[in-house]
């Protein structure tokens, strides 16, 4: 066993990290919001961090709070993730569509530039030597972090499903005119739903930053938006299960055909084209349709007997 997690626990820590992700971006789409902001928050996340473990002028908390310093920094990811959502929420959710995809991905490269110009985030070097949670040994110990979160984001999301927040939600995503006509405010709620998911890429970003031991600005890209959605498509939008199937599926993929080299990122681009144009519902929403029990057939009418 402990061969095996030495082999491949960084990978399934990773895929676990890449699902929860997928979750972040999940929230928002059951309001029917097409957002691609969570790497803008999973980085500031990182970087508060990768600041309150590294910095000088935080040396003095760091030895007060012991190894509680690491939910500290969880605690600050979450909650400035949440304020920055808050923040960008209000105006943002205003737009529909691919303008709120645009709009999404100009505050992503907003916050890239300013980590880039910034002494405090290390500019384009980026910050290193992030110290271990709890003093880790091996990355796959990480999977008693992230395997925990992201089971209690499941459970913490079909709670919401089955309630009338979750209700409302679906009545937005299905037609916003008829739900705000039935009394279902849409600013409100698309607010909510874009805010939960930045609070969880803010965390997650702040359990990150020491599990890969450094931080840049190339933690939160366009490109990190991109992979991010591909994983929500291919998995499925529609069940809490997609985001974290494609996302565990999009990390293991060139990881399990590192052998083939270059042409590893080959195969995983045909998986996203097979994906998209044979899977519209993702891969949960296949299987899902395949395990439907089939309705009951109507049964046929009698032929009529010819007459002599």
């Amino acid at each position: 066993m402990n061969d095996f997690l030495q082999t491949y626990g960084f990978l399934i820590a990773t895929m676990l990290q890449a699902g929860l992700l997928g979750l972040s971006l999940y929230f928002p789409l059951q309001a029917g919001q097409l957002s691609l902001a969570s790497p803008g928050f999973y980085a500031l996340g990182g970087y508060v961090a990768a600041i309150l473990l590294t910095n000088p002028s935080f040396a003095g908390l760091r030895d007060t709070l012991g190894q509680g310093i690491f939910p500290l920094t969880w605690l600050a990811g979450a909650v400035l993730g949440g304020l920055l959502g808050v923040v960008v929420g209000v105006p943002a959710l205003r737009l529909r569509g691919i303008y709120l995809a645009l709009a999404t991905i100009a505050f992503v490269e907003i916050l890239r530039v300013v980590a880039l110009n910034l002494t405090v985030t290390g500019g384009a070097v980026g910050i290193f030597g992030i110290p271990q949670t709890f003093g880790f040994q091996d990355r796959w110990q990480y999977i008693f972090l992230f395997g925990p979160l992201l089971a209690l984001t499941l459970l913490f999301t079909r709670q919401l499903e089955r309630s009338r927040v979750g209700r409302a939600l679906r009545a937005l995503r299905e037609d916003e005119l008829a739900a705000d006509a039935m009394g279902v405010p849409p600013t409100q709620y698309k607010v909510l739903a874009f805010v939960i998911g930045a609070a969880l890429a803010g965390l997650v970003g702040a359990m990150s930053a020491p599990f890969l031991n450094t931080w840049n600005a190339k933690q939160g890209t366009f490109d990190s938006s991109i992979t991010i959605l591909a994983a929500v498509l291919i998995g499925g939008s529609r069940n809490i299960w997609g985001p974290v199937v494609g996302g565990a599926l999009l990390a293991a993929v060139p990881e399990v055909l590192r052998f083939l080299a270059d042409w590893r990122l080959v195969i995983n681009g045909l998986v996203l084209v097979v994906a998209s144009l044979y899977l519209p519902q993702g891969i949960v929403g296949a299987l899902a349709r395949l395990t439907r029990p089939r309705p009951p057939q109507r049964p046929l009418a009698p032929a009529y007997e010819k007459q002599p």
